[in-house]
């Protein structure tokens, strides 16, 4: 396969957003020193990640052209149709970017794999390229990861590699009325939750363990519930966290899965401070105000990665 070239995707450390925060990085170890932090612990981390880094661009500058880019440029930068992503990071920055490359073949690499789990990780600096170069030759294997998209009434789009928030900012009420299945209801609550099939593992899993929780002290055995969605599935699930019920607010509608022929419509009755925001990103948003209403489905697109 045609390969232009390799587009390197990372993000800052946290020791170098603690030297933005604290504009040098002696003032940064003084402060956590002061607070009884290891600042050795960023140290080693950032010298692991770019002892990884400089491995990977070794390695490819060895084949292949390529550029290095920070995750903040994602959202503006012009991919093309040749280029192949490898992604250097924490499991999120795989999600993150797999919303803006449009289905462009994507290899993720565990810089460090004794602080990240690697989930989204399958590949290391050492073997990242022999997954590449399969890749060129035809020889590989990419899983096809469903994604779920928010379309608003006005025509803004975004979407999620693991799951949206849809709700309030803060920690008040979300109110909004949910249509789904033919039924209609107003609702108020902690928000819904919209997962993929590779975000079951993460927030919406936390709603299943409390579940299981309750069940197990209400009937005195484990009743254990999951997801039951696989990353390659065209499904997405939703569940509404913390329903209240009121004269003004129902609960009937809190726990659905989405297909290619059955979307989620979910329409803000809040003033101000409603988002929708994705992948657990809270700068990566898009404002759900009264009038504002969302139609939540699963996305055309899907991420391609390497495995």
């Amino acid at each position: 396969m045609e390969l232009d070239k390799v587009i390197v995707i990372r993000d800052k450390t946290r020791l170098e957003q603690l030297i933005e925060r604290f504009n040098s990085k002696a003032q940064a170890k003084f402060y956590l020193e002061r607070s009884g932090e290891d600042f050795g612990f960023y140290e080693k981390e950032h010298d692991t990640f770019y002892n990884s880094l400089s491995e990977v661009e070794k390695a490819i500058s060895t084949s292949f052209k390529h550029k290095v880019l920070f995750r903040s440029f994602l959202p503006t930068y012009m991919f093309a149709e040749g280029d192949l992503i490898v992604v250097i990071g924490q499991d999120g920055l795989v999600a993150n970017t797999a919303k803006y490359i449009n289905g462009l073949p994507m290899v993720a690499v565990n810089p460090d794999a004794e602080r990240y789990d690697g989930v989204l990780l399958p590949h290391n600096p050492e073997t990242f390229l022999t997954a590449i170069k399969n890749f060129v030759h035809g020889n590989h294997t990419s899983k096809m990861v469903t994604m779920a998209k928010a379309t608003m009434n006005d025509g803004q789009s975004l979407l999620a590699f693991n799951d949206f928030y849809i709700g309030a900012a803060s920690h008040v009420s979300s109110r909004y009325s949910l249509e789904f299945g033919g039924k209609r209801e107003s609702q108020s609550s902690s928000g819904v939750l919209v997962s993929t099939g590779a975000g079951s593992t993460g927030w919406i899993s936390s709603v299943f363990n409390m579940t299981n929780n309750i069940n197990s002290y209400f009937y005195n055995q484990k009743r254990e519930f999951d997801s039951g969605v696989d990353w390659e599935d065209d499904k997405l699930l939703f569940v509404v966290r913390e329903p209240f019920l009121s004269k003004m607010s129902q609960i009937g509608l809190g726990y659905g899965t989405i297909t290619r022929g059955k979307t989620l419509k979910i329409e803000s009755k809040m003033p101000t401070k409603g988002v929708i925001f994705s992948d657990g990103i809270e700068s990566d948003f898009l404002n759900f105000n009264s009038g504002s209403i969302a139609e939540i489905s699963i996305a055309k697109e899907k991420a391609n990665l390497i495995v």
